[in-house]
């Protein structure tokens, strides 16, 4: 019996396109082409996405498989209406990012990354000394968005002795951490402010100057939702003119380009979309694809998220 065939929307990583083609017909999909008959599945990145306009050039679409849990570059909206099922990974890369966060927060804080360069160009067998880093037991973490991560995060900072607040759209009685109304409040608030909201319009530049100015100039900023969420030109000002302390950042605006200005700066680190990527989790996402892939051919259930809008 011949492999169904699959839709590679955009360029996927070698290892899930080595488990698809194990069952598949993988093709891949040449954007300057018209319609694309005949491919009931496609599989995107949720860095990537999908847009109506993908889904209108094929016409016999039912199932987009996202690799990653973000969903504001999906059209979920125009998935529902062509009745589309939309399966990502929500739940596999929850404990690696906000493992990364944490990260990101000590070696922001407690300067990892600048000590390493330190000794490794000599400075400190020349005899120089560093300035000191900024401790964090006994500080106030706050949370933007307390999504599966975001309260993964929460849990992480309550365990290192730090208390937590956060924000987000809608209060969470149920949950044991203060609900802050605004972030701007939160800001004020905090030494250490998270962000691992959703990304898309409603969240764009929810961080900007003003947020910054109340983090204030020991508070430390760590980004692992999307790179629009923060207003890039105002944190290079505030870093310039030191009216916070650093930041850790694993997303950007132009990803992968990045303003080069953070590159010489020894109060940002700075990562590679990185936050999920362990062999643990790739193996999980992976598998979680694959498992929602036959679920959807065989009539089985899964979790659709365009379903989920109704």
């Amino acid at each position: 019996m011949p492999k169904e065939p699959i839709l590679l929307a955009v360029p996927v990583p070698q290892d899930l396109r080595e488990a698809l083609a194990a069952e598949y017909t993988l093709v891949a999909q040449d954007a300057a082409s018209g319609p694309h008959p005949g491919f009931r599945i496609a599989v995107t990145m949720a860095k990537d996405g999908a847009d109506a306009a993908l889904m209108d050039r094929l016409p016999e679409l039912r199932l987009i498989a996202s690799m990653g849990a973000g969903l504001d570059r999906i059209d979920l909206a125009a998935a529902r209406h062509r009745g589309i099922a939309v399966a990502h990974t929500p739940d596999e890369l929850t404990d690696d990012v906000a493992d990364f966060a944490i990260a990101l927060m000590f070696a922001a804080a407690r300067r990892v990354a600048t000590a390493d360069r330190f000794v490794r160009a000599g400075r400190w067998a020349a005899g120089e000394r560093m300035a000191p880093a900024i401790g964090l037991r006994g500080k106030t973490v706050g949370v933007v968005g307390l999504g599966r991560i975001g309260q993964q995060i929460a849990r992480q900072a309550s365990g290192l002795g730090m208390t937590v607040a956060w924000t987000g759209p809608r209060p969470k009685p149920e949950l044991p951490w203060r609900h802050i109304p605004s972030v701007l409040e939160l800001a004020s608030r905090s030494d250490v402010l998270i962000l691992a909201s959703p990304g898309g319009p409603a969240t764009r530049h929810l961080v900007d100057a003003a947020v910054l100015n109340a983090l204030g100039p020991r508070g430390i900023l760590v980004n692992v939702a999307r790179g629009s969420v923060v207003d890039e030109a105002a944190l290079f000002a505030a870093l310039e003119e030191r009216r916070i302390a650093g930041a850790g950042l694993d997303v950007f605006e132009g990803e992968p380009g990045i303003d080069p200005r953070f590159l010489a700066r020894d109060d940002v680190v700075l990562a590679p979309h990185y936050a999920s990527i362990t062999e643990e989790t790739r193996a999980a996402i992976i598998a979680r694809m694959i498992s929602d892939i036959a679920a959807f051919r065989a009539g089985d259930r899964f979790y659709d998220a365009a379903a989920a809008l109704g």
